[in-house]
């Protein structure tokens, strides 16, 4: 399996994030860092996560997806699309309970392909583990399975 990345495409008010590979904590400052941008925007009609290529994802990956989520559904009055042919990944999906926050779709494709790739960040270990711990956090929030799942984790981030 290769190291992941990250491809996004903007088109007037939609927003697409495509993931290749294995992504992992590696790129979680960059995503997070997008995600900001995201945020920051005043019109937001359509976020789109393309898992289509993706072979992995981690759970900081699916906790910074998480927060991305419940963000857009608060702020933005959306539902973010998930596009996850891959049962594993869409299994994983499930399992995590981002069916709860994500419109999950097994089988459709992206309608943008203007994508371009975000160059990865390099990290310090204090912001990477402040990235972990957030999307732990997160993903504990959804639903008590991930919450008994992640719970020494978190404490375990908490004290250092």
């Amino acid at each position: 399996m290769y190291l992941g990345r990250i491809l996004v495409s903007q088109e007037t008010s939609s927003y697409v994030i495509k993931m290749e590979g294995d992504v992992r904590l590696v790129l979680c400052a960059t995503l997070n860092d997008y995600m900001s941008t995201i945020f920051k925007s005043k019109d937001v009609s359509r976020i789109i996560i393309d898992m289509i290529e993706a072979k992995g994802v981690d759970s900081t990956t699916l906790g910074l997806l998480a927060k991305l989520a419940i963000y857009s559904n608060e702020n933005f009055n959306i539902r973010p699309i998930i596009f996850c042919p891959d049962e594993s990944l869409y299994e994983t999906l499930l399992v995590m309970g981002l069916n709860d926050v994500f419109e999950i779709v097994s089988k459709e494709k992206s309608e943008l392909e203007n994508y371009k790739e975000l160059a990865s960040k390099p990290s310090h270990d204090s912001t990477i583990k402040k990235h972990v711990l957030e999307a732990h956090k997160v993903l504990s929030s959804i639903n008590k399975k991930n919450k008994d799942e992640f719970l020494d984790l978190i404490a375990a981030l908490e004290r250092e």
